[in-house]
Formats: structure tokens, sequence, C-alpha cells
């Protein structure tokens, strides 16, 4: 998931960076314009990156819905009759990634606030995202009455 994003955002910052060069009229490459190219790059990977990670975040939630992980696997079960809905499309799951995803933000607000001082390396957030991920499964599962977890 993370090198989907981060190769998405590439592509994308690459393109916007060559787009914006092209646009100056390919000028000889110096140090100056070697530099401004490199900062535009910077500038708009880390855009581009945060706007990649939540479409890969949603485009793998139905991975995770649809595969058995480790004798594991979510289910998604319908409003109407609590059946299991077997084939899940994007559409069935806005509404848990919604909820997915509000729970994973205020989880990692909890965190920094845990680790207030020492919340600013980059480590730290790091580590913070990995258990805010992991805690926000276990409560969804718990918290939502339309995911359930089977043996398969």
């Amino acid at each position: 998931m993370s090198l989907n994003s981060i190769s998405l955002a590439v592509v994308i910052t690459s393109a916007i960076t060559f787009l914006t060069y092209a646009k100056l009229g390919f000028v000889e490459i110096n140090s100056e314009v070697y530099k401004a190219l490199l900062d535009i790059f910077k500038f708009y990977f880390s855009i581009v990156f945060s706007i990649s990670l939540l479409f890969i975040l949603f485009r793998s939630i139905k991975y995770i819905f649809n595969r058995c992980i480790y004798g594991y696997e979510l289910k998604l079960l319908s409003c109407d009759k609590k059946d299991v809905i077997e084939v899940i499309g994007y559409g069935d799951l806005v509404k848990v990634w919604r909820k997915w995803f509000m729970l994973l933000i205020w989880l990692v607000a909890v965190c920094m606030i845990v680790t207030f001082f020492n919340f600013f390396n980059i480590y730290a957030i790091y580590i913070s995202i990995l258990i805010s991920g992991y805690f926000s499964f276990i409560i969804l599962i718990s918290r939502c009455k339309k995911v359930k977890v089977i043996r398969c």
C-alpha cells in the first residue's frame, strides 16, 4: 500500500514538474533551474502523496474484504436481512471506509496527545499511524454492526 501510493505520487509529481519545466520553455538546466525544479517536486510530492494515500487506502479496503488473510476475512453484512454480501464493490464500502478513515484520524490524534513532545519525529508519526491502523480495525469490527470477522 505504501509502495503503491509512493510510486503513484512520484509519477504524478514528476509529470507536474515536467509540465512546469515545459511551460518555462525548456530552458537550459543549470544549478538554479535544477534547484527550482527539485523544490517544485518536493512541494507537490507531499500534496500528491497525501491524496494518493487516501486513494490507495480506499482501493485496498476492497482487497481486505474480498480476500482470506491468515484464515480470517472481513465480511460485510447487508442492511436488511443481515445476510453476508458475497461480492463487495466500492459502492458497498463507502460508508465503512468513511467510518474507518475517521476512526483512524481520531486514533492518530490520540497518539499525538500521548506523544506530544516527541510526535514531530518522523518515526513517532509512522509508528503512531501503524498502531492507529491496527486498533482501528479492532474497533471498527467491534463497533460497526455491518462488519464481521469470519473464518475462511
